[in-house]
């Protein structure tokens, strides 16, 4: 397994952050790569990706949620793995948010972008557009689930 380490300071309450982190199916609109998230209930969600033309599907199932804290999550179909991205209050309006994710590269290709640092770009991009689709609505958003796992 090769683990991924990023954070992301914000300009919004760590209650925005979280709450719009809850929303997986706004994910496409700042995760390179991920086409689609299904809510299928609280724990579990179903991923459609597609990264240099390599479309996969799995489902993923949350392990733990604290509001305005944290999210952890593994796979549960598909390739091989989970994170933790936590919420961490640096002020009234700025939030850090870091993110720990690991994953299990399969093949060549994924061997190859994997020592090459591909995911912890994506990771690294990924997080700063959050940043960018958060601060530029003002801290506004989609809406948000407070339930603990």
């Amino acid at each position: 397994m090769t683990t991924v380490e990023e954070s992301v300071e914000i300009e919004v309450p760590v209650r925005a952050a979280y709450d719009q982190w809850t929303q997986f199916a706004e994910f496409p609109r700042f995760m390179d790569g991920v086409e689609r998230v299904d809510q299928l209930d609280a724990t579990h969600t179903h991923w459609v990706t597609k990264i240099d033309g390599v479309q996969r599907e799995f489902d993923a199932e949350i392990t733990e949620q604290i509001p305005d804290e944290r999210i952890a999550w593994r796979s549960r179909t598909g390739p091989q793995q989970g994170g933790v991205v936590t919420f961490h209050r640096l002020e009234d309006n700025r939030t850090k948010i870091m993110l720990q994710l690991e994953h299990d590269p399969s093949g060549f290709a994924e061997t190859v972008g994997d020592k090459l640092g591909f995911v912890r770009r994506l990771a690294r991009r990924d997080l700063d557009r959050f940043r960018e689709f958060m601060e530029l609505r003002d801290g506004r958003t989609t809406g948000g689930w407070r339930g603990e796992v």
